[in-house]
């Protein structure tokens, strides 16, 4: 892992004395803090940074993605954006990098850091990282309390590698393999891997998911009552905006 860091910080620069990477760094007189990167057990290549976004920040992502109107009307639930994308999502997306390059991860067992395959397992692999742009396609969804999305893996339209931000309201996403998956696991369906796992996600949280995670399983929000339940709890709802940042692959 300390090999990889300093192969990126080769790629991308120092976080601190460059000018380019204080321009990426944010403006708005938070105390920056080192992200810690939590690698959810039991699916590969799923990775999760708690506090990627501070209350501050927060408020300032959500104004820029409010400003640009696309949720002006209670009909308008999602908005897409590919190619150049505005100028807060290439930041967003600097930011990103930033984290996995310059972040921590929790290590209070050796095994959280390891993979099932056992090799070390990293946020995102660094061929994945030094593609440029990291992301080009954008898409920003409004959910409205109750409104969730049904279980999906994304289109293989788009690369390997996808970051999701969440804002405002807290959920629970759930991840369930794909059927294909499913057929080879011996046991019933009381079997683990048959199992959906839940991940908290809380407002400024931020996933990454490539792999195993970006391929072979699903990700879903259900959000109608009695589904969206933490620690015993059912989550209190309001509307929930998240940001999901992709690349699309290259045409032959």
């Amino acid at each position: 892992m300390d090999d990889q860091k300093e192969l990126l910080r080769t790629v991308f620069g120092e976080s601190s004395d460059s000018e380019d990477s204080d321009q990426r760094r944010p403006q708005d007189g938070d105390a920056v803090s080192v992200s810690v990167w939590e690698p959810i057990q039991g699916i590969d290549g799923l990775w999760l940074c708690r506090d990627f976004l501070s209350p501050q920040q927060q408020a300032s992502l959500l104004a820029s993605v409010l400003n640009e109107g696309w949720f002006t009307e209670a009909s308008q639930n999602q908005a897409m954006r590919f190619g150049n994308l505005p100028q807060w999502a290439t930041e967003l997306s600097d930011s990103i990098c930033d984290a996995v390059i310059f972040g921590d991860h929790i290590s209070e067992s050796k095994d959280l850091v390891v993979s099932d395959s056992g090799m070390e397992a990293c946020v995102l692999p660094s061929i994945l990282l030094c593609r440029e742009p990291l992301f080009d396609q954008l898409i920003a969804n409004a959910y409205q309390p109750g409104e969730g999305i049904c279980a999906h893996v994304d289109l293989m339209r788009f690369e390997d590698g996808i970051a999701i931000i969440s804002l405002e309201s807290s959920c629970v996403m759930h991840f369930s393999q794909v059927e294909e998956v499913c057929d080879i696991v011996e046991g019933s369906e009381n079997h683990p891997s048959m199992k959906k796992m839940p991940v908290y996600l809380t407002p400024g949280s931020l996933i990454l998911m490539s792999g195993p995670a970006r391929y072979l399983w699903k990700h879903e929000i259900n959000r109608k009552p009695g589904f969206q339940m933490w620690e015993g709890q059912e989550l209190k709802q309001k509307r929930r905006i998240s940001i999901t940042l992709r690349k699309l692959c290259q045409v032959e």
